[in-house]
């Protein structure tokens, strides 16, 4: 049965000159678990917002919408709301309530069912769940993994037919993510739940997905299984986003069945790698300290447990550190000490002066009606470094009607344009395509090559294995793992990357895609 037909739907937000959509021809059928790729800005967050009737956004619209049948815009209220489930992005932006069981309780409240009715269900998907625990725990308390599971299980209270997500695990740890994904893979096998989700972070969620949809300039450019479009989408940018196995396999011509989990990939590799191949790694010399912080103790009440318990942390100038560590661990409250917005109750911060700090939320630095007014605020040579970024084009749109990933690159935008010596960024890579990161990467090269220092905060183990000189990982208040980053993700089990993961005994110090294709390149040019 299908769940949503789209006929030539095309869309373009006010103050646009160019389509957000254009002509998409799409069928869900109940029972699906369909994947939306693509670009960040590509169109994806405007299509599914487009699926709940509540949440289209304004603009000028073409073509039609119809659910089970019925065009959208003909749905009743009470059967937009308990059918069609919406996760955001952000797990703080979904919460309503100061309870656990409150929130769970509260789509079911405003449906108008009986108390005896919401004592069951509540009950029962708290139990499904694994919410029995933090049944009664203030929401604010949770982490970001508990919220996101909280905001899931509230919607799937009402027993929707259908489950829309934008990004929902963005802003979670690998832990905390792959047991969010794991638990849609349950919904779906266990209820037949229909799931459409948008993704960047592929590797986990690709292969559970059992049709693909790549959007590209706000088209429909390709659809099919999971193996079908990892080869099909060889050579092009959006390869960059698909999973590790998926792009070593395109990269060395192979011809066999396309491998999609970390499992195909490293039987794969078997067949490929030898005892012999292994990747050579030169540890790099250090530079002078630029920021110390010594002994930092923090909590933020009184009577409340401390956050950082002795925490100590040094970072040299000119390098890029990633600091890893799980949701609610302390990671922004560090960068926030650094940043001098926060004072530890004990320990000292030695710091320069020009240090700058992007929040969590870019939505907090904007405060005019337009991109380039907002960085006119800054300084008016704002035209230059929008390019370097690619978001010229989005110079006129309130920056509300941007997508995560375009307001996180217009953020950047903002406080470069500050010149700070040290950056501090809290989850950068959030909302952005493999494209747009390594636009980034490249830029934070550009910035330590020129003597600036960046410290990231960041659940993207990818992005980090890339780009960082060094990295810490902070785990009940202090730094517990601490290396440069190649043997830092080397003798890591579980944050560490998917390569990592993929040749564990095969060939050491193989942390990216990029080692396994060079390896195997320079294997082929010795032999040659």
């Amino acid at each position: 049965m299908e769940i949503f037909n789209l006929e030539n739907l095309s869309f373009t937000y006010n103050g646009s000159d160019r389509n957000a959509l254009s002509g998409i021809n799409l069928t869900v059928n109940s029972g699906d678990f369909l994947l939306l790729i693509g670009e960040s800005g590509c169109g994806k967050t405007t299509l599914l917002k487009m699926l709940k009737r509540e949440l289209t956004p304004f603009g000028q619209k073409s073509g039609k919408i119809f659910y089970k049948g019925k065009k959208i815009e003909d749905i009743e209220s009470r059967e937009s709301t308990s059918q069609i489930g919406f996760i955001m992005q952000d797990p703080d932006a979904q919460i309503v309530t100061d309870k656990v069981y409150s929130e769970l309780s509260f789509g079911l409240e405003n449906l108008g069912y009986e108390s005896r009715i919401i004592r069951s269900k509540v009950s029962e998907f708290a139990t499904y769940f694994g919410l029995l625990k933090s049944f009664e725990q203030n929401t604010f308390t949770l982490s970001g993994g508990q919220k996101q599971l909280l905001n899931l299980a509230s919607v799937m209270s009402m027993n929707p037919e259908v489950i829309i997500l934008d990004e929902p695990t963005s802003q979670l740890d690998p832990i905390s993510a792959l047991e969010f994904i794991g638990t849609l893979k349950r919904l779906n096998d266990d209820f037949g739940t229909t799931v459409i989700i948008a993704e960047h972070h592929l590797q986990e969620i690709f292969p559970i997905a059992n049709t693909v949809a790549y959007i590209e300039d706000g088209k429909l450019s390709d659809i099919g299984s999971p193996r079908e479009i990892g080869t099909k989408l060889k050579g092009k940018k959006i390869e960059r986003t698909l999973p590790s196995s998926v792009r070593i396999f395109n990269a060395l011509g192979a011809t066999s069945k396309c491998p999609i989990t970390v499992k195909e990939g490293r039987e794969f590799l078997f067949d490929i790698l030898s005892e012999d191949d292994h990747i050579s790694y030169i540890e790099p010399k250090i530079s002078k300290k630029i920021i110390e912080c010594k002994n930092i103790w923090f909590r933020y009440e009184k009577r409340s447990a401390d956050i950082l318990k002795g925490c100590n942390l040094s970072v040299n100038k000119g390098e890029v550190y990633a600091l890893l560590g799980e949701n609610g661990c302390g990671k922004s409250t560090l960068l926030k000490i650094i940043n001098a917005s926060l004072k530890p109750y004990r320990g000292k911060v030695i710091r320069p002066k020009r240090v700058v700090c992007l929040p969590q939320n870019p939505k907090d630095i904007f405060v005019k009606d337009t991109v380039a007014d907002d960085l006119k605020t800054i300084d008016n040579s704002y035209k230059e470094l929008s390019g370097l970024l690619k978001i010229d084009h989005l110079l006129g749109l309130h920056p509300y009607d941007l997508s995560g990933g375009e307001l996180q690159r217009a953020a950047i935008c903002k406080i470069l344009l500050t010149d700070p010596e040290i950056l501090l960024l809290d989850e950068p890579t959030k909302g952005l395509d493999n494209f747009a990161k390594s636009n980034l990467g490249e830029l934070l090269k550009t910035l330590t090559d020129s003597g600036k220092t960046v410290i990231i905060v960041t659940h993207d183990l990818e992005f980090a294995a890339l780009y960082a000189n060094r990295c810490g990982l902070l785990f009940d208040g202090i730094i517990t793992s601490e290396n440069f980053t190649n043997p830092f993700f080397s003798y890591n089990s579980f944050y560490t990357t998917a390569v990592s993961r993929m040749t564990k005994g095969i060939v050491k110090n193989a942390v990216t895609v990029e080692d396994i294709i060079e390896l195997k390149r320079t294997e082929y040019e010795k032999n040659s």
